[in-house]
């Protein structure tokens, strides 16, 4: 667990609105199909998963959940994507092999761990972040955002 700074950025992002699942994997999927199309998935992309509701106070069927990627200031989306002003800060980053496993893990311990190390949850969404470098070799990073 390492202590992060993620900055202010903005994004392009897909939106799927329903139970999270396989789904989720398909929306990530479209927005690389978009970002390689446009030469946005390289090297220096960097892409996040933001499921931005709880799936134990929110229904289901209204669960919000973004794919998304680090655009620049001056980068003109289309009609495929939406965009966002990402308001960064703390997060605790947990480095993990991509898999379902893994991550099912993380997210149970993930909260002892952070409390065990004194530090405050903020009120904002745990991000799973990828760089190309790390799909490559099927690591993600879980970040947990803190005050």
């Amino acid at each position: 667990m390492n202590i992060e700074t993620i900055r202010n950025c903005r994004l392009a992002y897909i939106r799927k609105i329903g139970k999270y699942g396989i789904e989720n994997k398909n929306t990530m999927e479209k927005l690389k199909e978009w970002a390689k199309k446009r030469n946005l998935f390289n090297k220096d992309a960097v892409i996040f998963s933001i499921a931005q509701d709880n799936p134990e106070t929110t229904l289901p069927e209204n669960c919000r959940y973004d794919a998304c990627i680090i655009i620049s200031n001056d980068y003109v989306i289309d009609e495929n994507v939406n965009e966002c002003e990402f308001i960064g800060g703390k997060y605790t980053v947990f480095k993990i092999l991509h898999t379902s496993e893994e991550i099912q893990k993380v997210y149970t311990e993930i909260f002892q761990n952070v409390l065990k190390e004194g530090l405050e949850i903020a009120n904002k969404p745990i991000i799973e972040k990828y760089t190309i470098s790390m799909v490559e070799n099927n690591f993600c990073e879980i970040c947990v955002p803190i005050k």
